[in-house]
């Protein structure tokens, strides 16, 4: 019922057309004879031909050649068959078996072994229909279009003949020998060779390959922009985005709003809301709320930082963050300025924004401390001028930690309303055993405040404060536990009230809790979440 109103709407719309034009008859230009037979064919003249002379009719520039035709004058319209050739100028010829064309509205349907040649493209189909006044011809049986290097198919098309356009729905195919496109509706310019995705569409070229539900592609150069469900499989990655755009000859790709990036190799997703990728340079830039997703052991790890940028072949793959970079896992949390990680040694480097000449010179220690780079291990907080984490670049698991120049680890004692546990030093090394952490040892200057408790009641013995050039720590669900003092130490345990509030952190001293970010939303801070696209 639907179609039926449709082609209503269509033929009303044409008659109204008709009107405003000057009605032309079809002429008959050549025909070897002619005859009637009115009881099969009533009101027609049979126009026949001969070896030497076929059948020709006329209209409106319309040149119409066949082997016999049913011609009635009364109706201005006709039906010719066998060999038939209809051509229109030097632009349009097309070849069937049988064509019925109407002169008043201009409209031809051909049928048979149709074929549809223009100076850019052929067309092969079953059957096509013309309307000569608005120039498009439409088919509803499967086409088969062809140009220089091309070749398209669907099981339906129109063709605008005045923009040299194509718009094809169903099962829409096009082969080229760099790239095959599948569609379930596009527009198709052949002078341009561009196309227009409306629905499901797939381009997969040598080193691509692209989904998309609407979108845009310049088939010449392999480049285009894609929405709606947008994925772009390239350089064994996927790329997804509300917009995407891409251009092979470039080896480039981008994305803007809600992107993500796999990293199938490296089992990695880095999302934002802008993204590029150089194939070339084998390298990925992500801003605009940056997020990397790291899948170690059943576990995420989760780094932020305002531009995320990953180099290097996969097996080399190098990620680095810069400002306000932060870090969230269940058991380990972090921030820094900046980060560094090569995923193929396993190392990972927080390092700090370097202090100005006049920050170097103002900056109380605490306020030097407060640039540094921390890390969480449960409930122990670690910062210092640069840390080094390294990792088991098959089980992803923590092996070892550094931190170089003003090292500096706090407890919140557990026991005591106010009292921190505090070790300083200038070099600590740490080992993990199955990603926990188990040990470390800090050397160079080394000061330490530590709440000692009696074994049975729990209650406050004093407070330990000693210096030392080393010492060895070893840690117990999560807090320090058993510590060595390896060489020279020199301290005292005193009672509570002996030791004054002011005596009882060492210099440099702040406690950064507030800053521990306690789930992947907080990560992003307010600039990230009022972020303007």
């Amino acid at each position: 019922m639907k179609n039926k109103i449709l082609y209503s709407i269509f033929f009303y719309l044409i008659s109204i057309n008709n009107f405003a034009q000057e009605i032309k008859i079809i002429e008959i230009r050549k025909a070897a004879s002619s005859t009637q037979d009115q009881e099969k064919f009533p009101e027609a003249n049979i126009l026949l031909s001969s070896e030497k002379e076929k059948v020709n009719l006329f209209h409106d520039g319309g040149l119409i050649i066949s082997d016999k035709a049913y011609f009635y004058s009364r109706k201005n319209s006709f039906k010719a068959v066998g060999n038939v050739i209809f051509t229109q100028g030097d632009t349009i010829k097309l070849t069937c078996n049988t064509i019925e064309y109407n002169g008043n509205s201009k409209i031809a349907n051909a049928y048979g072994n149709v074929f549809l040649k223009s100076p850019d493209m052929t067309l092969k189909t079953d059957s096509l229909f013309m309307d000569r006044i608005n120039n498009t011809a439409f088919y509803n049986s499967k086409g088969v279009i062809i140009d220089s290097l091309t070749t398209l198919t669907s099981n339906k098309g129109i063709y605008f003949m005045n923009e040299n356009k194509y718009q094809f729905k169903s099962n829409v195919k096009i082969k080229n020998p760099k790239y095959k496109v599948n569609s379930e509706q596009l527009d198709y310019f052949t002078k341009l060779n561009e196309a227009f995705f409306y629905e499901k569409s797939n381009i997969t070229g040598k080193t691509y390959n692209i989904f998309c539900d609407e979108g845009f592609y310049d088939m010449n150069v392999e480049k285009g922009f894609f929405k709606k469900n947008a994925i772009i499989y390239y350089d064994d990655k996927i790329i997804k985005g509300d917009s995407l755009y891409f251009e092979n000859e470039l080896e480039y790709a981008a994305a803007v709003k809600n992107v993500s990036i796999l990293d199938s190799i490296n089992n990695t997703i880095i999302q934002g809301h802008f993204g590029e990728i150089f194939k070339a340079k084998d390298s990925a830039i992500i801003t605009k709320r940056a997020l990397a997703i790291n899948i170690i052991d059943n576990d995420s790890l989760f780094i932020h930082a305002d531009t995320l940028v990953t180099t290097g072949p996969d097996e080399k793959k190098i990620m680095r963050g810069f400002y306000d970079v932060r870090i969230f896992k269940k058991d380990l949390k972090g921030k820094s300025d900046s980060i560094y990680i090569d995923e193929s040694t396993g190392l990972t480097k927080l390092l700090s924004k370097p202090l100005s000449k006049i920050e170097k010179q103002t900056f109380t220690e605490s306020k030097k401390n407060l640039k540094n780079p921390v890390l969480w291990f449960d409930q122990s907080q670690m910062t210092g001028n640069e840390i080094f984490l390294l990792s088991n670049t098959k089980t992803k698991k923590l092996d070892s930690l550094k931190i170089k120049g003003n090292v500096f680890i706090i407890e919140k004692d557990t026991l005591s309303k106010d009292g921190y546990n505090q070790i300083k030093g200038g070099f600590l090394k740490g080992s993990f055993f199955e990603g926990k952490l188990k040990s470390m040892n800090i050397i160079k200057n080394n000061e330490m405040v530590y709440y000692l408790y009696s074994d049975e009641d729990q209650k406050l013995i004093g407070i330990d404060k000693t210096t030392c050039s080393a010492m060895e720590i070893n840690f117990s669900k999560g807090e320090i536990g058993e510590i060595t003092f390896l060489v020279s130490p020199s301290g005292n345990v005193y009672p509570e009230k002996d030791l004054p509030e002011n005596e009882r952190t060492l210099k440099g001293f702040i406690w950064r809790k507030d800053e521990m970010p306690l789930s992947v939303k907080d990560l992003f801070s307010k600039d990230d979440i009022n972020i303007d696209f």
